[in-house]
């Protein structure tokens, strides 16, 4: 017998994991203009973006067993090695406003590209040298929420 599986409409938080909190507070804040939400800067960065969250943790503090998270409710360990991802929906209007705020911020972009299906993308490196891009949701032919 087959049940149905629910369906999962929206990626509530995404994780990417940075060394140095220190430096990938105004990155995150004042570059990308996400919105602090709350900061141990032993642990994490949490950042509202949009209807998501954005959560920035130091690696090492995440693969401690008995972690505690916001209001110390105990959180499974998890984590990750090396550079990770993240993508964020812009229009293409927008991408010469993130050029230039890239480069306002002496971040700079490390690829461009037009995808052949459509969308276009930017490339820049956070302060973890995680690879962040901003894109036209076009891409995946999804609708900017």
């Amino acid at each position: 017998m087959t049940s149905s599986i629910p369906s999962l409409n929206q990626v509530i938080e995404s994780c990417i994991y940075v060394d140095d909190l220190d430096a990938a507070l105004p990155f995150y804040r004042d570059l990308l203009g996400l919105e602090l939400v709350t900061a141990e800067m032993s642990r994490h960065l949490f950042f509202k973006c949009g209807n998501s969250m954005v959560l920035v943790f130091k690696p090492e503090a995440t693969l401690q067993p008995g972690c505690r998270g916001e209001g110390h409710v105990e959180v499974p360990t998890h984590g990750a090695q090396g550079p990770g991802h993240l993508a964020f929906a812009v229009t293409e209007d927008e991408l010469e406003v993130w050029r230039a705020r890239f480069q306002e911020f002496n971040c700079p972009v490390e690829m461009e590209i037009e995808w052949p299906g459509g969308g276009h993308s930017l490339y820049v490196r956070d302060p973890g040298n995680n690879s962040i891009e901003v894109v036209t949701p076009k891409l995946w032919d999804l609708q900017r929420i």
